[in-house]
């Protein structure tokens, strides 16, 4: 099992913000809006040296859909700045309507995802985005691991053309991909060679991931492990060719099983290659309040979870 290593651990929402910054440096196109959740968002450092750039919208999440489409028009690209829940659950008429349908060039960045909002609860929490995102026409759907990599994926998604579902979270993770990687939207990111089973994660669950390599490594389950950081469109290539030597799937994400990445390696396996598959997502469920470990513990979506779906998996595969 390949080791990574960490000298810190940070938010991912801190590498959008830190992205968000640097485009203000390098693109005067790009303007950003938020929904009255500046510091969450960590758009301060943007705002500071591009007060001009910068559309407070307050509490109107819809109408900041709106005219973020509207900006489009005249060359702009808009980033977009709420809490995942307000980003897609309050305002997916307009984005259907309004970017989708037509295309625009629209960023919905999106905070607090998942169940790691933690104290706040389900009411703030959101697991059912990443599908009903996914589902839209012209809709990207991205979803990193780390800061690094979101504040790749942020500077990334400015040059591409068409809307953009960027979700990142809240809590201090490890920062372990590299500080100077070139994102590539659509590219999976192979974190480990293996011939038993293939863990594709995203999000939060991609260190998660790793750790259950480990401890798989221990048990002599020598597990392949890639990071699928855009779940639209999905690397069907990368996903394919590591089946067909493991011949058994386990996804992990923090998001609902129904609709999420799991869903969609699902319907590619069927469509090509049906095999053994175990899911580690939340199942059919709101969240909760509570601290993030304990939430991550109760619905499990934990390093130890990772690797009893792998034993099940390999279980049913060698039956």
């Amino acid at each position: 099992m390949k080791e990574y290593s960490y000298s810190e651990k940070k938010d991912t929402r801190s590498g959008f913000g830190a992205g968000l910054l640097e485009l203000g440096r390098t693109n005067p196109n790009v303007v950003a809006l938020c929904a009255d959740l500046v510091g969450s968002l960590k758009m301060g450092d943007f705002i500071k040296e591009n007060p001009e750039r910068f559309f407070q919208i307050g509490i109107a999440e819809a109408n900041m859909m709106g005219i973020a489409a509207g900006l489009t028009i005249g060359g702009k690209i808009p980033f977009t700045g709420t809490f995942a829940n307000f980003s897609t659950g309050r305002v997916y008429d307009q984005i259907r309507q309004s970017i989708a349908y037509s295309g625009k060039n629209v960023k919905i960045c999106a905070s607090h995802a998942g169940l790691t909002l933690g104290e706040d609860g389900a009411t703030h929490q959101i697991l059912e985005d990443i599908g009903m995102m996914k589902m839209l026409p012209h809709m990207t759907v991205i979803n990193p691991c780390d800061y690094n990599q979101t504040k790749a994926a942020t500077i990334a998604i400015a040059d591409y053309e068409g809307p953009v579902y960027l979700r990142f979270g809240r809590p201090v993770i490890p920062v372990f991909t590299p500080a100077d990687q070139k994102f590539e939207i659509g590219k999976a990111v192979m974190l480990n060679e293996g011939t038993d089973v293939s863990i594709f994660a995203t999000g939060h669950l991609v260190w998660k991931a790793i750790l259950a390599g480990h401890i798989l490594a221990e048990k002599g389950i020598n597990a392949e492990i890639i990071n699928i950081h855009t779940i639209k469109p999905l690397d069907e290539a990368a996903v394919l060719a590591s089946v067909a030597k493991t011949k058994c799937v386990v996804s992990a994400e923090e998001h609902n099983r129904l609709g999420g990445l799991g869903d969609s390696i699902a319907q590619l396996l069927v469509r090509n290659t049906p095999l053994p598959m175990e899911y580690v997502a939340t199942d059919d469920t709101f969240g909760e309040s509570g601290t993030p470990d304990q939430l991550m513990e109760k619905y499990g979506l934990t390093e130890n979870d990772i690797v009893a779906a792998a034993e099940r998996v390999i279980a049913r595969k060698n039956q």
